[in-house]
């Protein structure tokens, strides 16, 4: 792991005895028990099948179909149905079609199947001479009145970190309309890099055995990911609504280049960039974008008259390289110095995140759905967007815990030194880009958008956030996700980093809740009149067999021009009373 990587995941994390106290806990409903261990994937479709980016008319479906045999590279003829029942039969089968597969593509296969009923559910195959795949099943956007719209949000899927169980339980659950993943859907470290020794422990090591550069590399390593039993069940279960973040290319990646991308040993980055998202593009269930480039995707899904989702891409289209702490801290050693610094980052315009083109494409995707009377209005986000301040760790500098993780990253101390200043937590999140965060939000009010859920990765950690602009508007809450199978807090420090999420929630104000502890996703349901999102956790991800268990769920309420977090539950004694006496 280097050190940008392990300063990331620890941020927020790190401390010893924290004066907070523990958290304690509260009554968890568990969700039952399971296993992810299912069957051998078949050898003419060994990645499964999947299917995404649903339109009311329209939905992609996907599959591989590997030669088998003697064919060696020869091109693979591949038939493919869509029906209304699972068993296919001659009056259920409603579209059908050919298609030839072959080397150019990695004999991926991906079909735009139009003229789909609005708000149906959909059964899809795919067959060649040597045999047919696995069954999927996808949902079309509905149209007109809708009562209910429910989502499956996941991020960070670190294969050699632990097996998906949270991919297993989101495909156990069929009432789920579509699964949001927020990126970091694979990692592009070698044998030597982030999680590779629980990898080796767990018989889960990255293929191929080197970080990957190459367009070849890129496609293995999307190979191994899906052929993954429990990634295959998810994505046979329901349709994929996907964003990149960093992973999907190099970590920390930004317009011109990746923190994890040496140009003098990795050649060009556009090179690099480019092959990355050829595999993307090959593997994942999305339409490439019209009329942009590969690099440059955003979209947005109506939901009826319900809600409006928005995806949009915050890493190559036009993100800036982000601030290094470790070059503020040269001249920013005192509380004034580091205020007088950081409004002078929020007052730099040229820090760009988003760009113009898509800060116009979701004004107007957002501005649309609120002119239409649609009650909810969310973001696919992928770093943390809400405004979070380091709390002070200087008082801990002397712990234990400290010491031994002094031992894998030297630079804990500078950063606890830093801590004290009030600097931001993270400044690869938009902490990092204030300017295109106010500039956001400006730009949606003057829409009369002040309303969203915006949904976040990146971190591996639980988060429900309020959102504010500089000058005190409220915008929204944020809702963001644990990962699939990253490591987050509790990995490095155990119990004690259950107290230094208090720690976190006690210095801000705009975080209603934090936690570092599980692993999981979210489960999101929205009606007209309001919206609830649990926080599945699962109890392990270094077994096949697991419990889900919901670690804390939110009321989300309209409340005036904005949304407000309603009831909580779930939640310990000390977690209830810092999400600001709206617990049980």
């Amino acid at each position: 792991m280097t050190d940008v990587t392990r300063r990331k995941a620890l941020l927020g994390t790190l401390a010893g005895s924290v004066a907070v106290g523990a958290a304690g806990c509260a009554s968890q409903p568990k969700m039952g028990a399971f296993s992810s261990a299912r069957g051998v994937a078949n050898a003419q479709f060994a990645q499964g099948v999947a299917s995404g980016d649903p339109m009311a008319d329209r939905v992609i479906i996907w599959t591989r179909a590997a030669p088998v045999g003697p064919e060696g590279t020869s091109m693979v003829p591949v038939e493919w149905q869509v029906a209304t029942d699972r068993d296919f039969t001659d009056a259920s089968i409603v579209k059908r079609g050919s298609i030839t597969t072959g080397p150019a593509q990695d004999w991926t296969v991906k079909v735009d199947v139009a003229e789909l009923t609005p708000g149906a559910t959909y059964y899809y195959r795919f067959a060649t001479g040597n045999g047919t795949s696995p069954v999927g099943r996808t949902k079309t956007l509905p149209r007109g009145a809708v009562e209910a719209a429910r989502f499956a949000v996941v991020s960070c899927s670190n294969y050699p970190f632990g097996y998906f169980n949270a991919y297993d339980h989101i495909a156990r659950r069929e009432e789920i309309d579509a699964v949001i993943h927020l990126g970091d859907y694979l990692y592009e470290y070698g044998p030597d890099g982030y999680g590779a020794e629980v990898g080796e422990a767990l018989g889960r090591q990255h293929q191929p055995a080197r970080e990957i550069v190459s367009l070849q590399d890129y496609r293995v390593r999307h190979r191994q990911y899906k052929s993954d039993m429990a990634s295959q069940a998810m994505h046979a279960a329901h349709p994929l609504i996907a964003v990149w973040d960093d992973h999907e290319t190099a970590n920390n990646s930004w317009e011109g280049g990746a923190q994890n991308h040496q140009p003098e040993t990795e050649g060009d980055w556009e090179a690099r960039r480019r092959a990355a998202m050829q595999a993307y593009y090959e593997y994942m269930p999305v339409r490439e974008p019209e009329g942009r480039a590969l690099h440059q995707l955003y979209r947005a899904y109506e939901w009826g008259d319900l809600l409006t989702i928005t995806a949009i891409e915050t890493r190559l289209t036009a993100r800036v390289e982000e601030i290094h702490l470790e070059d503020v801290m040269k001249t920013v050693t005192t509380r004034e110095d580091a205020q007088a610094w950081y409004e002078g980052v929020k007052a730099d315009e040229s820090r760009y995140l988003m760009g113009d083109a898509q800060l116009g494409f979701v004004a107007d995707a957002m501005g649309q759905s609120k002119s239409k009377g649609q009650p909810w209005r969310l973001v696919a986000n992928q770093v943390i967007m809400a405004n979070v301040t380091a709390p002070d760790l200087t008082p801990y500098e002397d712990s234990p815990a400290v010491a031994e993780l002094a031992e894998q990253w030297p630079g804990i101390y500078a950063y606890i030194a830093a801590s004290k200043l009030g600097l931001p937590q993270n400044l690869d999140a938009w902490d990092g880009y204030p300017a295109a965060r106010e500039r956001l939000y400006e730009t949606l009010q003057a829409r009369g958008v002040s309303d969203l859920i915006v949904l976040t990765g990146d971190t591996h950690e639980w988060w429900a956030n309020d959102l504010y602009r500089d000058n005190g508007t409220k915008m929204g809450v944020e809702l963001g996700t644990s990962a699939v199978t990253s490591p987050g807090g509790a990995a490095y420090l155990g119990d004690v980093a259950e107290d230094m999420s208090l720690l976190i929630n006690q210095t801000n104000p705009s975080i209603r809740y934090h936690s570092n502890m599980t692993r999981g996703y979210i489960d999101l349901s929205l009606t007209p009149d309001g919206g609830h999102a649990d926080f599945v956790s699962v109890s392990t991800i270094t077994e096949p067999d697991y419990e889900a268990v919901v670690t804390a769920g939110f009321d989300l309420e309209k409340s005036g021009e904005s949304v407000e977090f309603g009831k909580g539950s779930g939640m310990g004694l000390k977690q209830t009373a810092l999400y600001r006496g709206i617990g049980d």
